[in-house]
């Protein structure tokens, strides 16, 4: 195919295009995080909506499927952790002065020998604070309520951001093949063939990426709760799947896991061989997930560098909020083909090569 040539004004025309679109975009990002979330989840979900509908499933009724499944999840994952976090929580305010104490009789005098630091840990003070603060609800709940009043209207948007995503993915699931097909025919002809090839290749890296990283966290779940459960752990549960759920921020979610099996391990287990094993399930889930599952199920195509990962989480979290971390990792997928690209066009410019 013989290379695409602009004219004069069509040098500045798509320039000049694609500078608005940028400057559109950072203007209306608080309100198109759910509109941008909802096209992600409705291309996680149209494969499956699509074979349902092959099964001769009307396809609205595909859609809300879909949808309830999806809900059905999220109740599920909520009724599993909010009461043993509930749990862990209560037993830590219980167990929280006995620790103290401790820290009073050994680590106090090991600080002191060792380093000629002198702190005294006031037992009594801080089991009254817990313990005021577990009965004061009420409290509490002024306390809540006057700090709503101060950040309701952002609390408003949030809920309404969060209102937005399942509307929007109803109606781009529903209409998903008749969105696509619109946006093919608005593509220059001349370009047709080059852009539905640079589509196909975006569509390839995000299935790859979306689809294996849901397959890499049920897997990681499902590793460290069953290895924090052979340990004996009392909150292998809960611990488990925030691991596994974690696990595409790289590190992050390792690190945060193991922070929270080693406080959980320590108040049930205290400085036994039971707080190794748990750094054994930890090593070995690391190494499992860094050299076998992630290469054997995401595979190298991605190639999205750690660096490059923290800087897009941050990026994203900076203009679109939260769920700027949502999408930060499909969206830079997707743009590191356009780079790809970028990067070809420049090794073979003669700007490069003179």
């Amino acid at each position: 195919m013989p290379p695409v040539r602009l004219t004069d004004p069509e040098k500045w025309w798509w320039p000049a295009l694609a500078l608005a679109v940028l400057v559109l975009f950072y203007f209306l990002s608080p309100i198109l995080a759910p509109f941008l979330l909802g096209g992600i989840l409705a291309y996680i979900c149209d494969p499956l909506v699509d074979w349902l509908e092959r099964r001769r499933v009307p396809r609205t009724i595909a859609v809300l499927l879909v949808m309830l499944l999806l809900v059905a999840l999220l109740v599920l994952l909520a009724v599993i952790l909010v009461p043993l976090f509930y749990k862990e929580v209560k037993l830590l305010s219980e167990r929280l002065p006995g620790y103290l104490d401790q820290v009073n009789v050994h680590l106090v005098p090991w600080l002191k020998d060792r380093f000629g630091i002198q702190i005294q840990v006031d037992a009594a003070s801080i089991r009254q604070l817990v313990t005021d603060s577990l009965q004061g609800t009420e409290g509490i709940g002024l306390k809540l309520l006057e700090s709503l009043k101060i950040g309701g209207l952002t609390v408003i948007g949030y809920l309404v951001n969060l209102l937005l995503v399942p509307v929007v993915l109803f109606y781009m699931l529903r209409d998903w093949k008749g969105l696509l097909a619109r946006l093919d025919r608005l593509v220059p002809r001349r370009w047709h063939t080059k852009a539905r090839g640079l589509v196909a290749e975006i569509d390839a890296v995000l299935a790859e990426f979306l689809r294996g990283q849901v397959t890499v966290i049920l897997a990681m779940s499902a590793f460290y709760t069953l290895g924090l459960w052979l340990t004996g752990l009392e909150f292998f549960l809960p611990v488990g799947v925030i691991t596994g759920v974690l696990v595409f921020i790289p590190y992050v979610g390792m690190l945060t896991g193991l922070v929270l099996a080693t406080l959980s391990a320590l108040m049930q287990f205290g400085a036994t061989s039971g707080l190794v094993w748990v750094g054994v399930v930890f090593a070995a889930g690391q190494a499992l997930e860094g050299f076998v599952i992630t290469p054997a199920l995401v595979g190298q195509r991605v190639g999205l560098h750690p660096v490059a990962v923290i800087f897009a989480l941050l990026a994203f979290g900076q203009i679109f909020g939260f769920f700027g971390v949502l999408l930060a990792l499909p969206a830079s997928a997707a743009l590191l083909v356009g780079l790809r690209h970028l990067r070809t066009r420049y090794y073979a410019s003669s700007f490069y090569k003179n």
